[in-house]
Formats: C-alpha cells, structure tokens, sequence
C-alpha cells in the first residue's frame, strides 16, 4: 500500500495498487496548475481511498477534466477526467518510494521554452 498527501497533511489518502508507468503531459493547463509540467500515475477508484480531506478542492479546469488540490497549503494532487473511472496521481505526493516511471512525454509542442527533453523518451505531440 502507498500512502500520501498534500504539504500541510489537510489531504490524505491511500492506494492500494497504482500503475508503474505514466507519461508527463507539458501541455499549457498543466504547466499553469504545476507552475512546470506535470505528471501523475493512473488509479481505479476501487484501489483509492481518502483519509482525510479537510482541504480537498476540486476545479473544473476544463469540460471534460478537473484537478484537485488543498486550499490550505496549495498543493496540487491530482486529475480526473469526467468520463473515466479512478484519478491520476501526482507522484510527489507519494510518501516516501513510488515503484513508478515517467515512460514518456506528451503535448511536447506546448513545452514551455525554458527547459529541454533529454532523457531519451518517447515524445508526442498529444495524447
């Protein structure tokens, strides 16, 4: 089991079983809600559960997605996409190991200018 949380401990949870692979996604919502690019693993909702979630906010960043994150400390956890199961994870949030990888990069043509691709990952223009 992983557990994890928010800065300040407003926001709490556990994972039972996560995926190990996930891709970073440097589109321009994310580099605004991350103040960077951002990355998260995938979780199904029956593998998900919080423990607390006093600070929990969720903000409607599109039609068809929001991001969660506390209202007290400011940081950002998660995504969920309206029409599928689970969340995605931001690993930072993670205590302590995560067993997980970044396998690759997604929306590289919104990339933010100040920095460089050079891990040798699979690219791609979109999801």
């Amino acid at each position: 089991m992983l557990t994890g949380g928010c800065l300040c401990g407003s926001v709490r949870f556990e994972i039972d079983e996560a995926q190990t692979e996930f891709r970073a996604c440097h589109c321009s919502s994310c580099r605004k809600m991350s103040g960077h690019y951002w990355s998260a693993f995938h979780v199904a909702s029956d593998k998900f559960r919080f423990t607390e979630q006093r600070g929990l906010k969720w903000y409607n960043s599109s039609d068809w997605a929001e991001r969660g994150f506390c209202k007290e400390c400011g940081s950002a956890m998660f995504f969920r996409m309206n029409d599928k199961d689970g969340l995605e994870v931001a690993p930072g949030s993670i205590d302590g190991k995560t067993g997980a990888r970044i396998v690759g990069h997604i929306y590289v043509g919104e990339k933010g200018d100040y920095y460089d691709l050079t891990d040798g990952l699979p690219t791609w223009e979109e999801y």
